[in-house]
């Protein structure tokens, strides 16, 4: 009688299995199992096959890079495919500061900032010393005795140098960098004919057979090298073979740097001292400089630190890279491959063709891109992007990047609690508040495409704290529309969600205050729905009473119009004097009701969980101080109230 398949990883199963085979057999037919010592050979064959069993299922496991674990197996697997993961990133920080050297005489014509360390930072944060450093020398011009170093871009880490000599009898030489956590930005490569030359070439990475910057294919003179992964988080570098890049010669010397770096904990860093070599020459001599250096300064905080790329990214952009085949034709190519290819510092993209866009504006492709810091893509980045882009988007397609545009929503919380559970009430809102912030700045809302659930975060305040009976939420979503002051403008701006019409006389939206020419007073918007609830007009008016406490006095009508299906309000040409300052930037906040509870970011809208008020309500009938009811206080679940923001 043949073996059953083992299928399950369950070592009595095994063992009973063994057993009921032996039973078959009629050599065995009347054999105690249990008390004979054949039970312990049973549990070793079980223990055996149980073992094997495991290691063949990690083992076809290991082979596909779904189910891999192992990160040294999802890199070679990602590597069969051509992907390389993205390296840890070092933090920059733009410092400042000055050598004042008018004790030499003669002084000299120029001052060198020597590259590796610059400045430091002692164990103020987290425990944790860095240092910040620049690969390459600086110099500067003396002038009046002083040497000026403003805008000194330095990086997190320390700057290493490696050197290999090439030999051609040494068929399995590989040069393998030996640190881990290499900022591969911040690779050089040379080569020297010999170690005694004085003579170097630099090469230039690659990550295809395609020059990027020549625009032709590589050939046998093309100084380039490869970059791959490879384990404990290393990395390798592969010379051309003399058919694609030029080959290596026997003897020659390989210089390699880079800046082993901490990542993303480098991050936030604005106290900084000295720590770097300033030096001069005169009469072929070179002169350190170790006075007259004073204090440093950082324009801001060190930013733009990250890890490594993480096992479930790699497996996550690995296939969807690949399946690119290093084009741009769909827009999910585009969100695929300007993050992995062209900018890694996007935390987040959408990207929309122009026929989507009402009218349709065809041959063209529309991309907004959130960056890991910051808010805003500057012009230049955004010019980089759209020249890199053309090595992978089919002609005739017209790329353009927007800036960032936020969809804020606001939250009015009004938690109903068991005061018999909830010692402290305002420990009970400092938690609810926590669990509030924690969904704000989770993955599920900071991305395009995002969604706000309703019934989640209705789950979110009610699963705080044991003390918490119930919650009546409102919502409203604002955008924040840019004023182009003293000017006669026209304004569109996009909310991507319907809005709600609660009175068909209007204000259903509302306005921050702001000036318009020819009106004294502050004036806000306000909307007059048509009688299709679908289309309306915007207006203007004032709140001339004591303290804007009304009545509301309408100043100027058809100013604009609403669609409310849609979500989008236009405004025609006007002149607006002044508005509401934030960030010394002049805007004019406008929200609205949603028609639907579950709010998306459409397109290129960026969702962020803005104002979040929170109101603690004693729910007096679960209490047990009014059973029945009678002084309940009772919330409206829409919103009412105000007119204006």
């Amino acid at each position: 009688m043949p073996l059953l398949n083992f299928t399950g990883l369950d070592f009595e199963q095994i063992k009973t299995t063994l057993k009921d085979y032996l039973k078959s057999n009629s050599d065995f037919t009347d054999y105690d199992f249990e008390g004979s010592n054949l039970s312990t050979i049973l549990n070793v064959l079980a223990y055996n096959t149980y073992i094997t069993s495991y290691n063949a299922n990690m083992v076809s496991n290991e082979v596909f890079i779904d189910s891999a674990t192992l990160r040294e197996n999802v890199v070679s697997l990602a590597r069969n495919i051509g992907y390389l993961p993205r390296s840890k990133k070092a933090a920059k920080a733009t410092v400042n500061f000055f050598c004042d050297i008018s004790s030499v005489s003669p002084a000299p014509p120029t001052v060198v900032l020597k590259k590796g360390a610059v400045v430091a930072t002692s164990k103020q944060f987290n425990g944790q010393s860095f240092v910040f450093g620049i690969t390459e020398d600086k110099s500067v011009s003396v002038v009046d005795g002083i040497a000026q170093f403003d805008e000194v871009e330095v990086y997190e880490g320390t700057v290493i140098e490696q050197s290999f000599v090439y030999s051609s009898r040494n068929r399995f030489q590989k040069f393998i960098l030996s640190n881990d956590g290499i900022d591969l930005e911040t690779l050089k490569v040379s080569v020297k004919p010999s170690p005694q030359s004085s003579v170097s070439l630099t090469y230039a990475r690659q990550d295809d057979l395609f020059d990027t910057n020549s625009g032709s294919t590589i050939t046998a003179s093309s100084p380039i090298y490869f970059i791959q992964e490879v384990e404990d988080e290393q990395y390798e570098i592969i010379f051309g073979d003399g058919i694609f890049g030029k080959a290596l010669q026997d003897g020659n010397e390989i210089n390699v740097s880079y800046i082993k770096t901490k990542g993303e904990n480098g991050n936030g860093i604005s106290n900084f001292s000295f720590s770097g070599k300033l030096c001069y020459t005169r009469n072929d001599s070179t002169i350190n400089v170790t006075s007259g250096i004073s204090l440093v300064t950082a324009n801001e905080s060190s930013s733009g630190g990250q890890p490594i790329e993480s096992t479930e990214s790699i497996k996550k952009y690995a296939p969807q890279v690949y399946a690119t085949q290093n084009r741009a034709l769909t827009a999910n190519d585009y969100e695929i491959l300007i993050p992995n290819k062209i900018y890694p510092e996007a935390e987040s993209i959408s990207v929309y063709g122009g026929e989507d866009l009402v009218p349709p504006q065809y041959g063209k492709v529309f991309i907004s891109i959130k960056p890991r810091t910051g808010d805003f893509v500057s012009n230049a980045v955004k010019e980089n992007i759209k020249r890199d882009l053309k090595k992978y988007s089919v002609a005739g397609i017209v790329p353009q990047i927007l800036d960032l545009k936020y969809l804020f929503i606001e939250t009015n919380s009004n938690v109903y609690y068991n005061v018999n559970l909830a010692r402290n009430v305002a420990a009970v809102s400092s938690l609810v508040k926590s669990n509030i912030d924690k969904y704000a700045d989770s993955a599920e809302l900071n991305k395009y495409g995002a969604r706000f659930k309703y019934s989640k975060f209705l789950k979110i305040i009610d699963q705080s704290h044991e003390s918490i009976c119930s919650n009546i939420t409102t919502i409203q979503i604002r955008r924040d529309l840019r004023i182009a002051a003293n000017q006669f403008a026209e304004y569109a701006i996009d909310f991507g969600n319907q809005f709600h019409i609660s009175s068909m006389e209007g204000y259903n939206i509302r306005s921050s205050g702001f000036k318009v020419i020819d009106i004294v007073d502050t004036v806000y918007l306000f909307d007059i729905p048509n009688t299709d609830k679908k289309t309306g007009t915007i207006s203007l008016f004032t709140l001339p009473g004591a303290g804007n406490a009304g009545p509301a006095q309408v100043v100027r009508r058809n100013i604009g119009l609403i669609d409310y299906v849609k979500g989008r309000i236009t405004l025609n040409p006007i002149n607006i004097v002044s508005g509401k300052s934030k960030d010394n930037v002049e805007i004019l906040e406008i929200s609205a009701v949603p028609e639907s509870n579950d709010v998306i970011g459409l397109q290129d809208l960026y969702l962020q969980l803005d104002q979040s008020n929170c109101y603690m309500v004693v729910d007096e009938i679960t209490s047990g101080a009014d059973p029945s009811g009678s002084t309940y206080t009772v919330t409206p679940s829409y919103n009412t109230g105000k007119i204006v923001r």
